[in-house]
């Protein structure tokens, strides 16, 4: 198997994206789930032609260089607060000029879903909301379902 570096491929994607191209690329991590899960789902991301909201999710390259897929949970004064839906920690103040793309469609479980599809509205605005419970539910889930395999 050949390894690709993950930087050098997303910096072409984002080049890729501020060229107005839309990109595709699987889910790596987990950071997102339950919404997207590694090795599983598709993103379909472009730069962004709308002023962006909470529940967007955008790829945004930290300072240290690193790119990353996540949530906006808040808008402050022209900064991003930003979090992944399987994750309990803010991440901000994140510049604009560092969110290079917004998703537009994702592949979930072999399905297509855009933005006005149920489920990501409700990852876009309830569970967005529901940071500080997450811990609990995920706790309450992995209880319930103790022995199934996914």
């Amino acid at each position: 198997m050949k390894e690709i570096d993950t930087t050098a491929c997303l910096t072409a994607m984002r080049e890729l994206t501020e060229a107005g191209h839309t990109v595709s690329v699987q889910v790596s991590g987990n950071s997102m789930a339950p919404f997207l899960r590694h090795g599983r789902d598709i993103v379909w991301f472009k730069k962004p032609e709308r002023p962006l909201r909470v529940g967007d999710v955008v790829f945004f390259c930290r300072t240290s260089g690193q790119f990353v897929l996540h949530r906006i949970c808040r808008i402050r004064d022209g900064a991003y607060y930003i979090v992944g839906d399987n994750q309990t920690w803010i991440e901000g103040p994140v510049q604009a000029g560092q969110i290079f793309a917004v998703v537009v469609q994702v592949r979930r479980k072999g399905k297509i879903l855009r933005p006005s599809h149920p489920l990501w509205c409700f990852f876009a605005v309830v569970w967005v909301r529901m940071i500080f419970a997450r811990k609990f539910i995920a706790q309450l889930y992995r209880w319930m379902h103790k022995g199934e395999h996914t």
